[in-house]
């Protein structure tokens, strides 16, 4: 027995070194003599980043060299290529490698260069090599010659289509050269196409996305904190943003914060920037934020002076004070000639200045900065000089400080949330004159005379037929469908075809001509507030694509029938599973995850990346609709709110919503925001897992609903306990237990101790130490109870629409 534990003993030894060997061998330099050949690779030293030979297509005969994520299978994610113009027809015989005086460079089976790095510095190198660095930075230095300053060369001074974090974009005013962004032609060829990206220095450095010459895009001006018409790069616990600016260099990068997430942002053959993150659980990238993301977002869209509102409709109008540079063009939605003062200025006579808020900043290329000067002495300085058209402060922090300068006129204005504010030079004829005072009053009068007019006119029209009339067909553009269509498809409304009752009226399903399936949500007569719900809907979600919302594919509008038409889910709704004790054993964990996971990207994208920034107001169960492979959608957006900008709450005197969704600062005091969406979906996520529902539970002889069930049981260790019975794989408990952690952050008393979605999203995919949770709200024994909200007024959305929602 004891010879037998020695072999056993001797044996795992081995196994062990060469387990620790193999670990220890893992290639990532190239040498003259050790070089990298098709089918060979050579991979960074903490295995995130793998170099070699691929090709885009597997019809294509075109071969690079490039660097990928090692993780990233089967579809390599391409952070750089070398020979990106110059590909290779095959690779026989081609190999990278170093040569005299310490360059790498791809040499072909004739000993021909096709690809190399710059030469050398004039430094004697003894022993050069290229490496490739866990960061995915490919390097070329001497072999015993760590510091990065001596560096011989790096792939992250030669950009290709990607940002890194530890990359930088912008230029070195001493050596002139610049580090910026450009797409690949397609997808399936890497060579510069007609985009790129820059952090452009003239004037006050600003982001700025060009095709070929011409602007297409700009971020903004820095601001301190991030660039001003990009308000979704907010702090996060994410990712940290810098600006590193002076009389030698200026350069935009980021960093990561979580060693555990996996970023990158990319510019796209179709001029597309995003960024992406990357989760580990379902093996795929997701985009965090995308810029353009609207109308408003392409350079100039109203021209000089004019003010874009992603909002409105039109989307241009001119700032106050400006009038149409050309009338008719403008009438005919054509913007680009933009805007001019009302009164022209005249700087012997005195000019002043008009405050402008919450807008973008505009383009900063015709602009002088002072970091020193306060915002009076920045005022001075633009009266004085007869060619400045505006001020700003440089930095938003602790109150604002520096001075920047606009000469030329103003573009590529947009209205947000959150914005700053400008200070544009006016006539001193348009700044508090009596005259102006007087055509005021004269305004006011007029605008209030047509509305009391206009206010009778439609008061007696809706006496005399009883009815509001929507115009839809004027307003938004979204595919009308006439009453004769609808009522075929749905069999003149049959019983059959009827999937449920809420309080605005019916759902049906119904089969047009085509052979499409379709549902209809049918206004019923008799609801007076459906009016409101069923336009705000519209408003809402036509202007919405994400694949986590339900797809408005038209509506009806007819006599007084009044329809709203969707994709048909043939899955119903998600409390149509998950509170049944037969139909909750179709959702395993792997698909209650994918579909937590689809909610809070859906959430995401109304919070942060839509046109509209939007609160939904009453996410719950029954508005969580399911196509044919159980993906999530989220739906019913009847009292859904927008706000401007970078706002994320308001206040309301008329509280909607559905018991047991609501968070206690809505119910109590009338205030939603963003984290009202947040504590939703965190209750969501608790009903999700333990198969109950937040309202009516109970357990044993405490008071508590679900959230104080799942707090105690957090607090005493025993949070394994809540999991539904169907979820019983322990190989699962983990991801549980966490998503479990995660809801009970999301529905914290407090709105500011509630992470946002963007935050929410990244903790779904990686595994980063979660900070602790705080009591959650609407928990007995905290300073709200069930009683608090149960004799709350709601309207008639307070009923819990479950097997009724449009499918």
């Amino acid at each position: 027995m004891e010879s037998f534990l020695l072999v056993f003993q001797f044996l795992l030894q081995i196994l062990l070194c060469g387990f620790l060997c193999s670990i220890s061998s893992v290639k990532d330099t190239i040498t003259a003599t050790d070089f990298l050949i098709d089918g060979k690779t050579i991979t960074s030293s903490d295995g995130s980043f793998e170099m070699g030979f691929f090709s885009p297509g597997s019809f294509m005969n075109n071969w690079y060299v490039g660097i990928w994520y090692k993780h990233d299978v089967p579809d390599k994610s391409v952070v750089w290529v070398a020979n990106r113009a110059i590909p290779l027809n095959n690779t026989s015989g081609v190999v990278l490698k170093i040569i005299d005086p310490g360059r790498l460079a791809l040499v072909t089976a004739d000993n021909r260069i096709t690809w190399s790095t710059n030469k050398s510095r004039p430094l004697a190198v003894k022993n050069p090599i290229a490496q490739l660095l866990n960061s995915g930075n490919l390097i070329v230095r001497d072999a015993n010659d760590t510091e990065p300053e001596n560096f011989l060369w790096q792939s992250f001074d030669y950009p290709t289509d990607t940002l890194l974090p530890g990359m930088k974009l912008g230029k070195n005013f001493v050596t002139r050269q610049e580090f910026y962004l450009s797409s690949w032609k397609n997808e399936y060829d890497p060579a510069p196409g007609d985009y790129t990206f820059h952090c452009d220095p003239t004037g006050y450095p600003q982001d700025v996305m060009r095709k070929g010459k011409v602007k297409v895009f700009s971020s903004g001006p820095w601001n301190g904190l991030r660039w001003s018409g990009v308000p979704g790069l907010t702090k996060n616990p994410v990712y940290t943003f810098t600006l590193d600016f002076d009389e030698k260099k200026a350069f935009y990068s980021y960093a990561l914060l979580d060693s555990s997430v996996i970023s990158k942002l990319t510019l796209n053959s179709k001029g597309m920037l995003q960024r992406w993150t990357w989760d580990e659980k379902r093996q795929e990238w997701h985009v965090y934020l995308a810029s353009p993301a609207d109308t408003c977002d392409n350079y100039g869209t109203c021209g000089a002076y004019g003010s874009c509102n992603i909002i409105l409709s039109p989307v241009c109008s001119c700032l106050d004070k400006f009038v149409p540079k050309n009338s008719r063009n403008w009438a005919e939605t054509s913007w680009s000639g933009g805007c001019v003062r009302r009164t022209s200025l005249n700087c012997q006579n005195g000019d002043g200045f008009l405050r402008y808020s919450g807008i973008k900043l505009p383009d900063t290329q015709y602009s002088w900065f002072d970091v020193s000067m306060t915002l009076q002495e920045c005022k001075q300085a633009c009266l004085k000089n007869c060619s400045c058209v505006a001020y700003s402060n440089l930095d938003i922090r602790n109150g604002g400080s520096g001075c920047l300068l606009w000469y030329g006129d103003l573009i590529d204005i947009r209205e947000l949330p959150g914005g700053q504010d400008i200070y544009i030079r006016m006539a001193a004829s348009e700044l508090g004159s009596k005259k102006k005072t007087k055509l005021l009053v004269l305004s006011l009068s007029l605008v209030i005379g047509v509305a009391v007019v206009g206010l009778t006119i439609g008061l007696y029209t809706w006496t005399k037929k009883n009815k509001r009339k929507l115009n839809l067909k004027d307003d938004l553009d979204l595919p009308l469908f006439t009453l004769s269509t609808i009522t075929k498809a749905t069999s003149n409304f049959s019983a059959e075809n009827k999937l449920g009752e809420g309080g605005f009226g019916s759902v049906y399903k119904g089969i047009l001509e085509g052979g499409q399936e379709i549902a209809i949500k049918r206004l019923a007569k008799s609801s007076s507030q459906g009016v409101n719900e069923f336009k705000n809907e519209v408003i809402c979600i036509a202007k919405l694509q994400h694949r986590n919302l339900v797809n408005l594919i038209g509506c009806c509008v007819g006599g007084e029938e009044k329809m709203l038409v969707y994709e048909y889910m043939p899955n119903r709704s998600l409390d149509f599973f998950i509170f049944d004790e037969k139909k909750s054993t179709i959702l395993d964990w792997p698909k209650r995850f994918n579909i937590i996971n689809g909610i809070a990207r859906g959430l995401l994208y109304l919070h942060q990346d839509s046109r509209l920034r939007i609160i939904h107001r009453d996410l719950k169960a029954s508005n969580i609709l399911l196509d044919t492979d159980m993906n999530p959608k989220i739906s019913d957006f009847g009292i859904a709110r927008t706000v401007i900008g970078n706002e994320t709450s308001a206040n309301t005197h008329h509280v909607v919503g559905t018991h047991g969704y609501m968070s206690p600062e809505y119910v109590v005091d009338g205030v939603f925001s963003i984290k009202s969406d947040v504590f939703s979906f965190g209750v969501l996520v608790l009903e999700i897992i333990s198969g109950k529902r937040n309202r009516g539970f109970s357990h044993g002889s405490r008071n508590i609903n679900l959230l104080g069930h799942a707090w105690r049981l957090y607090k005493e260790g025993r949070t394994l306990e809540l999991i539904d019975v169907h979820l019983t794989d322990s190989c699962y408990f983990s991801e549980l237990l966490r998503l479990i952690h995660v809801a009970l952050l999301c529905v914290q008393q407090r709105p500011e101790n509630r992470p946002d979605m963007s935050t929410v999203v990244v903790m779904l995919a990686n595994d980063a130490v979660l900070p602790q949770a705080k009591e959650p709200g609407f928990f007995t024994g905290s300073k709200f109870t069930d009683s608090d909200y149960s004799s709350t007024k709601y309207t008639t959305n307070e009923v819990t629409f479950t097997q009724l929602d449009p499918r």
